[in-house]
């Protein structure tokens, strides 16, 4: 596995990967979802994450509205299925957590939806940003709710 780290004005971002994909994106916020662990046997590898980083710095500065990047998420199906729902939800729009539960086939599991979000790897990339309540109120967002504030921000003033 490679990683490299690099500053932006959001936050510090970690990227981590192999030869089959971008596996991880932390947004070291220091809100919510903590540290994130670098593995002693991980190589740092800045090269490796040119691409990458340039979208992403792209996507900060309201530059780029999709990600062309191969991703390689870990987690269940389900959770790979959520993931795969909120690739679908265009920049500046948003979808509530129930409606995400419905596309996946599982209509009552709106928490699950949530539980899965918390989880996603690639958060950016795989937009849980746009992932609302059923009322319209920003909820939940691993790295803050002021962070997921200023990325629909972001998204809408670029529209």
């Amino acid at each position: 596995m490679y990683y490299t780290e690099f500053d932006t004005d959001l936050c510090r971002i970690i990227l981590a990967g192999d030869e089959n994909g971008l596996r991880h994106l932390h947004l070291n916020t220091g809100k919510g979802a903590g540290a994130f662990i670098i593995y002693n046997d991980w190589v740092h590898n800045n090269e490796f994450f040119i691409e990458a980083i340039k979208q992403v710095n792209e996507y900060l500065k309201g530059k780029r509205m999709i990600f062309d990047l191969k991703l390689a998420p870990e987690g269940t199906e389900f959770q790979k299925r959520v993931w795969d729902e909120l690739l679908k939800i265009p920049y500046g729009g948003i979808c509530a957590y129930g409606e995400i539960a419905r596309r996946v086939g599982r209509p009552k599991a709106s928490q699950a939806v949530g539980a899965a979000n918390s989880r996603n790897p690639i958060p950016l990339i795989i937009p849980c940003h746009r992932v609302i309540g059923s009322t319209g109120k920003l909820t939940g967002y691993a790295f803050g709710l002021d962070v997921k504030k200023r990325l629909l921000e972001l998204e809408s003033s670029c529209l």
